[in-house]
């Protein structure tokens, strides 16, 4: 984790620093004044390399006066979006194998001074916990960075708010990048514990509990696995007050369900092999969730929000739930399961219904890595949104631009109409996939909708989004925790 801190602007002594130019700007202010003091060398060396201050270039220049190395980074446009923060993931890139660095943001306000530290921290993010034979060289090594700033209080003061959700954002990208093999149904719910020192209350369902409480189709995955099932409730009552009244009710929260299948094999209907290792990030909607609400109580967010999570492994086994069965839900619909690898939406069906039952929300929204549908469709540039609200469309669209994690609206038909017919089952209630391949996000979307009862819902399928193939923007390769800062993001409108 990288320390992030302020200080008053002004030059340092020594050392790495960071100098931030924008695109078609000279250099100005404490940057002018070394430059001056550096005969030049800076603006020289800028125009030699032909520099025009776009959006992520850099120029590195070595053992000036008593620096051991001067970047200057392109800040791209006043205007563009998203500016600081991707300013910040570009000067940690541009870094490299130091260890710190100290970086000028003249032209810069202290909220955006906190917005490129943020960019910096989330894109510093390594996951080493398994290397044992790494060269010193290969190790994560950037290890404080410090922004010089006109505000340093306010700065810091917005740090704080942001720290809180790189927190939130972290954890995620830790659950999802887990071995399945640590991380089961039993540990992931352990280790939403640990967010009660936030503040945050916590409970655990384990499988007598769900036996009773009549969670048919999220049993009926789980069914094949030595790992017992969990669900977790998290709650954040930032709005009604936590005080010291111990049964204190949420009032119109907004609910977030995630789907959290720890591996999944695909069940009797097994998956191919190629590629199955990929799996252990089938639980990255409850990854999510759980970096959210971490983020809410670490930024003591002024809303009241829950967080469910449903927590299974899908495996093969004498004891696996056959392509057939029927099996009864929560909500007392009967569910015939033809495919044992269209489970997630199993899952949700009882924790979604469970949901609206208890808390009454204002809002629902879930996530999933659902469908490889979804991939198809929108490839991993936008995730899936599905939603019987135009209202929640719109606030859930406008949050995902604003920080980057885009969302594309599907077609969702009414129960009884459409898509919606391909679920009808000829000996049950509903059947958990449509007549064939085609539009196989949209019937699974379908589904879950069996399972909403005049609530403002939307179902965002992430399985495009929730893992980067390589460096992007605030993201390194690997887990991206994507919807942590959208869905924070989206909370702020009702705070």
């Amino acid at each position: 984790m990288v320390e992030i801190v302020f200080g008053k602007l002004a030059l340092p002594k020594d050392g790495v620093l960071v100098l931030p130019v924008g695109e078609g700007l000279p250099l100005s202010g404490e940057a002018a004044m070394l430059d001056e003091k550096l005969s030049a060398a800076l603006s020289n060396a800028m125009a030699a390399a032909e520099f025009t201050g776009k959006s992520g270039q850099s120029l590195n220049i070595y053992n000036a006066g008593a620096y051991k190395r001067i970047i200057i980074i392109g800040a791209g446009k006043d205007d563009a979006p998203r500016r600081a923060e991707l300013l910040g993931a570009a000067i940690t890139a541009a870094l490299g194998k130091e260890t710190e660095a100290t970086i000028l943001t003249q032209g810069f306000t202290a909220e955006q001074a906190a917005e490129i530290g943020l960019g910096a921290r989330l894109r510093a993010y390594k996951f080493e916990k398994y290397r044992t034979t790494q060269k010193p060289e290969e190790k994560a090594r950037l290890k404080k960075l410090k922004l010089l700033t006109a505000a340093p209080k306010g700065a810091e003061a917005a740090w704080e708010i942001a720290k809180a959700v790189a927190n939130g954002v972290e954890f995620t990208r830790d659950l999802v990048t887990e071995p399945a093999n640590v991380l089961y149904p039993a540990e992931f719910a352990e280790r939403t514990e640990g967010l009660k020192k936030l503040g945050l209350k916590i409970e655990i369902f384990g499988q007598k509990e769900l036996e009773k409480l009549g969670f048919g189709t999220l049993l009926a995955v789980s069914q094949g696995s030595i790992r017992e099932p969990r669900m977790v409730v998290m709650q954040w009552l930032g709005a009604s007050g936590h005080g010291e009244d111990k049964k204190k009710k949420p009032k119109d929260p907004l609910v977030f369900v995630g789907k959290g299948v720890t591996f999944d094999t695909g069940g009797i209907s097994l998956k191919p092999a190629a590629g199955m290792e990929d799996m252990k990030w089938d639980m990255a909607g409850a990854g999510t969730v759980a970096g959210l609400m971490c983020a809410l109580a670490g930024r003591k967010a002024k809303i009241d929000a829950i967080g469910l999570i449903g927590l299974v492994e899908n495996m093969p086994s004498g004891s696996a739930t056959r392509p057939g069965d029927v099996v009864k839900s929560y909500a007392g619909k009967t569910v015939e399961i033809l495919n044992t690898d269209a489970e997630g939406r199993l899952v949700l069906a009882d924790v979604l219904y469970y949901a609206q039952e208890r808390f009454a929300p204002k809002f629902m929204v879930n996530l999933a890595t659902l469908t490889g549908a979804i991939i198809v469709g929108l490839g991993h540039e936008y995730a899936g949104m599905f939603s019987n609200s135009d209202e929640l469309v719109g606030k859930l669209t406008a949050s995902g631009e604003a920080v980057g994690e885009k969302l594309w609206r599907m077609p969702l038909s009414k129960e009884g109409e459409g898509y919606d017919k391909e679920i009808d089952s000829p000996i049950a209630d509903v059947k958990n996939i449509g007549g064939g391949r085609a539009g196989g996000s949209i019937t699974a979307a379908q589904f879950l909708q069996r399972f909403v009862n005049n609530t403002p819902w939307a179902h965002l399928d992430i399985a495009g989004m929730a893992w980067g193939a390589k460096d992007a923007g605030v993201n390194p390769k690997g887990a991206t925790a994507f919807g942590v800062r959208l869905l924070d993001h989206f909370t702020r409108g009702f705070e």
